[in-house]
């Protein structure tokens, strides 16, 4: 599919910015680069870059951000390090609550909204010497996969600004790509960590679910299709922020008591394990999934230069080999998305001008959940526990399973979401908003661990084209491993 006429801020990264995190925690820590010139190169791209994309919002003041760096500085003066992240900037994910940094969520209802506590997954990378410079934009309550709100408008893709960045980790996706940031946290319930991901030519995880606990949380037992996770222009990046964010705590009873092995996510794959490595390359599921004109096909190049490495890729024969039937999985991932979504919205809702001041989306999310039973729930939640078992015993003949992260290129940035989808057969009519993304519930509802990998860019004659990200999912729990194999791309 070919691309408009894409542009960028002719303006390429300085020393500082063009590091991987991995690169530039070594040079803070060699005292190669202070934490002051560290945080004055960034702010300084960010002046330069973000009015163009705008990814990074509610950012904070200069001269605040620049004593935290110099009280990072004063530490390493004295011997004393936080951690991998010390001295490093980052902005959050606007759905994650910082304190004394507005936590607006796209919406208007929350434009006063400057939380007094940090997240759990915030509190551990300052704990590692992160320096909150700001928040990251996303769409509003993080619905759709589209980064646009009526409160700070459109993040731009990062490599045509005629297009979407994707979503719900858009901000995030593209503050990485153009260099604003070192390493990124997101979040993933349909897609939000993989899809602009993928269409931002970086990584993103959508870790095991439980790897990464949420906290603060009012429901710990049922609301496990949401993570945060890592995104990084590297994989080595990718596990070491991941290390930062994971862990057991006692507050949330689902998380993985089990700790993440750094140690074996960095491990290089050697050849003979890359030989025994078998691939599911499920593609558009035997044309159950619509897909645009190219997108499998970039994704088939990108699974075959690395199987050049050694290791064997199959491709789906039939629904019967997935052991599920893809339609009766998408009817119960609509009923618990209703009854997830719905009851949160339910809460915006009973505040002032709640539903004048709420999207249409958000607003038919939560409608739709009115008419939900408790049958229908457990009949889903039946469905969604033989889906597993289906996936896990997938996962024990394969080491992973691949098919793209998104199902269209990225589309104009004034496009609300795809109401259809114009394959190589025909027109394909979308049937909710987010249909379109229907490639990302499977990761999502096995509670799987999952990296989008960048793959290529889309044909183009105006340009390089526009990127996209192919999925890997991994065994139950083997974030790690998964990783590993992520590395080989």
């Amino acid at each position: 599919m070919p691309s408009s006429l894409h542009t960028r801020v002719a303006l390429p990264p300085c020393d500082i910015t063009r590091l991987d995190a991995t690169a530039l925690s070594a040079a803070i820590h060699s005292k190669a680069y202070s934490c002051t010139e560290v945080m004055q190169a960034y702010l300084k791209r960010i002046d330069a870059v973000n009015p163009t994309y705008n990814a990074i919002i509610s950012l904070k003041n200069e001269s605040e951000l620049l004593v935290e760096a110099k009280v990072h500085d004063e530490l390493l003066a004295a011997g004393k390090s936080k951690g991998w992240l010390h001295g490093t900037p980052q902005a959050i994910k606007d759905l994650s609550i910082t304190a004394g940094i507005p936590t607006i969520k796209g919406s208007p209802l929350l434009q006063k909204n400057v939380p007094a506590e940090d997240a759990l997954m915030v509190q551990r990378m300052k704990t590692a010497g992160a320096i909150i410079i700001g928040k990251t934009n996303v769409p509003e309550f993080g619905l759709g996969s589209n980064t646009f709100n009526s409160v700070f408008g459109a993040t731009k893709n990062a490599f045509d600004v005629s297009k979407t960045a994707g979503g719900s980790s858009g901000g995030a996706a593209v503050a990485l790509a153009t260099h604003m940031l070192p390493v990124a946290d997101g979040s993933d319930f349909m897609g939000s960590l993989r899809n602009p991901a993928g269409w931002n030519n970086i990584y993103g995880m959508r870790p095991s679910q439980g790897r990464v606990p949420m906290w603060p949380s009012g429901n710990v037992w049922t609301a496990q299709l949401s993570t945060e996770g890592p995104m990084a222009r590297t994989v080595k990046d990718l596990a070491r922020l991941l290390a930062v964010q994971a862990g057991f705590d006692t507050r949330t009873p689902l998380a993985i008591a089990t700790p993440f092995d750094l140690t074996q996510a960095l491990k290089p794959l050697e050849e003979s394990e890359i030989k025994s490595i078998r691939i599911l390359w499920l593609g558009d599921l035997n044309g159950y999934l619509p897909m645009e004109d190219g997108i499998t096909s970039i994704c088939e190049h990108g699974l075959q230069a690395i199987s050049d490495k050694g290791f064997k890729i199959d491709t789906l024969a039939s629904h019967g080999q997935l052991g599920f039937q893809p339609d009766l999985v998408w009817e119960a991932w609509l009923v618990w998305r209703k009854a997830l979504v719905g009851s949160d919205m339910a809460a915006y809702l009973a505040m002032p001008n709640g539903r004048a001041l709420m999207k249409p989306e958000a607003l038919a999310e939560h409608d739709a959940s009115l008419g939900l039973t408790s049958a229908q729930f457990v009949s889903a939640s039946v469905l969604r526990s033989s889906f597993y078992q289906a996936m896990y015993k997938l996962l024990e003949r394969y080491d992973a399973i691949a098919l793209p992260s998104a199902q269209v290129w990225p589309f104009d940035i004034n496009m609300r979401y795809p109401t259809e989808i114009v394959t190589a057969k025909g027109t394909v009519q979308m049937d909710t908003y987010h249909r379109w993304m229907e490639a990302t519930i499977y990761a999502t509802f096995a509670g799987l661990p999952c990296i989008s990998v960048p793959v290529g860019f889309s044909q183009s004659h105006t340009g390089r084209g526009l990127p996209m990200g192919l999925q890997l999912i991994g065994k139950p729990q083997g974030d790690a491993e998964l990783l590993r194999l992520a590395a080989l791309f």
